[in-house]
């Protein structure tokens, strides 16, 4: 039938207006910003940067590969790797950002830089609550304001933040792993074992 579809769109409109009427379930709408509904965990806006423990700096997972930056399609990051090194949240020395940088009215949302991160360290955020009367300035976030803890990822994408967690907590145990073997020192080599004096033959002289 031509136009089903329609008619049954306009039904389920027609069910939900006078619905709400009677029903709170019905009521699709919210009254924003004094009410907000809860933010499903597949839910992306803009990506965010992710550290371990309470110190930012120091616990940053990005190490300035330039991966993100290379890939974005409207080249919206900008990132310039540290000279030095320093230690991160489990002590390993690292390069760091010195400076990462996301413009926010350039960036399409599309996750290719949280795809290609090989240390898991920038995540899509959730939050849309980002006015700023400054559309230049106010929309170039730098990697102070770009950093949220492992808990914040925790809690606006449970399922993927443990899986990561998992991850690397593997990976950390194979490296300690690797750790005690390498410093042990080589075993020595087995002594060779004495030849045996050759007996003289029965009947000659000694």
């Amino acid at each position: 039938m031509v136009g089903e579809g329609i008619l049954k769109g306009l039904a389920e409109t027609a069910r939900n207006f006078f619905g709400s009427y009677v029903s709170k379930e019905r009521l699709t709408t919210v009254q924003y910003p004094e009410q907000r509904l809860p933010r499903i965990e597949a839910a992306r806006n803009f990506p965010f940067l992710v550290f371990d423990g309470s110190d930012w700096q120091q616990g940053m997972r990005c190490v300035a590969c330039q991966i993100c930056e290379k890939e974005c399609p409207p080249k919206c990051i900008l990132i310039e790797k540290s000279k030095d090194k320093k230690p991160d949240a489990v002590g390993k020395q690292q390069f760091y950002p010195a400076v990462f940088d996301i413009d926010i009215s350039v960036c399409m949302s599309c996750q290719i830089c949280v795809e290609v991160c090989p240390f898991d360290a920038i995540k899509m955020d959730v939050d849309v609550d980002l006015p700023t009367d400054n559309r230049f300035g106010g929309l170039l976030l730098d990697k102070q304001q770009l950093a949220k803890s492992n808990e914040y990822y925790h809690g606006i994408h449970p399922t993927e933040a443990a899986a990561v967690d998992a991850a690397l907590a593997e990976e950390r145990a194979k490296a300690q792993a690797k750790k005690p073997a390498a410093a042990a020192p080589p075993a020595a080599p087995p002594s060779a074992a004495p030849v045996p004096e050759a007996q003289p033959v029965s009947g000659e002289s000694k």
